[in-house]
């Protein structure tokens, strides 16, 4: 169903239409609020209220975004909030300004000396001549799944919502409260990090 119909399905009470719902964003909801939360556990009771969130509140959603975007911010902020109140993680908007420096290294780019100052001079390497397989293998994608751990959590709720679940640009921005240039920022920084930790893994 589209969003239209989903939420007229949800106003009327529809307990298959609420069953879709968690069928379509339910594993992303945990996903992103174990970004937040000290443990598994703890996640799945914040998408728990979060679905309550949903169900309170999905008369007064009027549409301004997409059906999505407003379920991913509900939980977004609800496991903002438990993750402060366990005192276990920082407040969201404390990563929105961070700044770490480059993030690729400065002697794969050309010099002041050279033609193309500012150019790559060892440019990312393709892989488009590995096996799909040794992409997709359960080592690779483990390698990735760390290299995502490991990243700010400002960075990894971008990279996740963009690149895991594929939400466009402007609906995360709306679902974590940034702005164009801030969500662009943490993606490029998220991505070529995740990048670099593969690249190593690779050769």
């Amino acid at each position: 169903m589209d969003d239209a119909s989903l939420v007229a399905a949800l106003h009327a009470g529809d307990e298959g239409a609420f069953r879709d719902l968690i069928r379509l964003y339910g594993p992303g909801m945990l996903r992103v609020a174990r970004m937040y939360v000290s443990s598994r556990a703890v996640a799945e009771e914040v998408v728990q209220e979060a679905w309550l969130g949903v169900l309170k509140g999905i008369g007064r959603f009027e549409g301004r975004s997409s059906l999505k975007t407003w379920v991913f911010r509900i939980v977004a902020n609800t496991a903002k909030t438990r993750g402060q109140r366990e005192a276990r993680s920082l407040p969201f908007s404390a990563f929105g300004d961070e700044d770490e420096g480059a993030t690729v290294s400065a002697d794969r780019f050309l010099g002041d000396g050279t033609r193309f100052p500012g150019h790559w001079a060892a440019p990312p390497a393709s892989w488009a001549p590995l096996p799909e397989g040794s992409l997709l293998a359960d080592e690779t994608m483990q390698v990735v799944q760390r290299a995502i751990d490991r990243l700010p959590p400002a960075q990894r709720a971008v990279l996740t919502l963009r690149d895991v679940e594929g939400v466009e640009a402007d609906e995360v921005c709306n679902a974590l409260d940034l702005t164009e240039t801030n969500q662009r920022v943490l993606l490029h920084r998220a991505r070529a990090k995740v990048r670099a930790a593969l690249e190593e893994y690779l050769q």
